[in-house]
């Protein structure tokens, strides 16, 4: 551990408060430390490990691809990417996927794309876009000046221009923000970073219909939320409302590097050959892995085990608030991204959940996030409980 740490802090940017735990394995929703120390993850890597850690299915198409073909350039075809397409153009609204390595780049690619479709088609100097307070887009310049929150701006401004920032979930805020430079609005159906802030009833509808009205392209950013962490494959699959543009990575391939913008085939028509690249986007094993993730999200039943087992968390979660509601202020989510908002600080009772064994996450200093694999069981769920029952009760 100490070899670990010391050589990790003596060469890499210290761009990350890491926790004084080395990770060497993982299995389905655990994982273990150098010294052995086992620990139920309900973080999974920020969304990332989906269907556990090492899930077979990927780990088999990684495995596979990588004695076949590792890289070749985006000049080629290759038979992993065109399946990866296909499977996500046919369980979507898209016509066309580009891919790329992270949630960062598929934002920087709607963004370039959304400008790009309106400098075609209606005004080059149409090129405002709207995004929400609290959003998170990522940390490429055009994404962090679309991201809502000042505290990831602070000592890079100034900002790239561009992009007007809103309350989330107030339509006669977004309404009186659009003008006749607005070219999209870009937003988290459920805001993960932001601390799990679900929609009203109604609100993405407005906004769809708002988007058709001034002919605005709506991008949907399901980065985190995408790829079965609601209950179904696409969060915008519970609002009855389509994008225009999307936004996917985190659990596109289980835990390999993956983005992809998805797009109806008239705005795609805005970037031909030239306009937009990625050197390593579309990489034969890690479309390999994400053909392997998608075909267990679509066929095997775990987008209603996230359901039904997001219900059951849910609804366990709501009694542990009435029990502590000097500490538990409210609980909200969506299939199995759930936040908690407390009374007090979060960061010691995550600290004191890492040390009996569970991995959580706190963000905006009093919300705990919990993004457990949606393979998860009720088993593994009231595990998590107690401990967290054990630590409000010491409290």
């Amino acid at each position: 551990m100490d070899r670990i740490s010391k050589l990790t802090d003596q060469n890499t940017f210290q761009t990350y408060k890491r926790y004084p735990v080395t990770l060497v394995r993982g299995d389905g929703a655990r994982v273990w430390d150098v010294t052995g120390k086992k620990y139920l993850d309900f973080l999974s890597g920020i969304a990332v490990c989906n269907l556990g850690h090492c899930h077979p299915a990927v780990v088999a198409a990684a495995k596979q691809q990588l004695d076949r073909l590792i890289h070749v350039s985006n000049f080629f075809y290759t038979e992993p990417q065109a399946e990866l397409a296909a499977l996500l153009a046919e369980n979507s609204f898209a016509d066309k996927i580009f891919f790329c390595n992270s949630g960062a780049e598929a934002n920087e690619a709607a963004i370039k794309l959304a400008r790009k479709y309106k400098y075609d088609h209606t005004d080059p100097r149409c090129y405002e876009i709207i995004t929400m307070g609290y959003s998170f887009h990522g940390r490429t310049f055009a994404t962090l000046s679309a991201t809502g929150q000042e505290k990831f701006h602070q000592g890079f401004e100034p900002l790239l221009p561009g992009f007007k920032h809103v309350p989330f979930d107030d339509f006669d805020a977004l309404e009186a923000a659009v003008t006749d430079m607005t070219c999209a609005i870009l937003l988290e159906p459920i805001q993960g970073e932001g601390g799990v802030n679900i929609p009203s009833e109604g609100y993405l509808k407005r906004v769809r219909d708002l988007c058709d009205e001034k002919d605005i392209l709506l991008i949907f950013d399901e980065v985190q939320v995408g790829m079965g962490r609601t209950g179904k494959l696409f969060s915008y699959e519970h609002f009855g409302v389509e994008p225009d543009i999307m936004t996917l990575a985190k659990a596109l391939a289980g835990g390999l590097p993956a983005g992809a913008m998805l797009a109806s085939k008239k705005i795609a028509r805005s970037f031909s050959p030239g306009t937009h690249a990625s050197t390593f986007g579309g990489n034969p094993v890690v479309m390999a892995a994400g053909s392997a993730v998608l075909r267990e999200m679509t066929t095997t039943g775990v987008l209603d085990n996230c359901a039904r087992v997001g219900d059951y968390f849910y609804s366990r979660l709501n009694a542990l608030q009435k029990r502590y509601p000097h500490i538990i202020k409210e609980i909200r989510g969506k299939g199995l991204i759930i936040g908690m908002e407390l009374e007090i600080a979060g960061k010691p009772i995550l600290q004191k959940c890492l040390e009996k064994g569970l991995i959580i996450n706190c963000t905006r200093d009093v919300i705990l996030r919990f993004l457990p694999p949606i393979t998860i069981q009720e088993k593994e769920v009231d595990e998590c409980l107690q401990i967290l029952t054990d630590i409000f009760r010491e409290l």
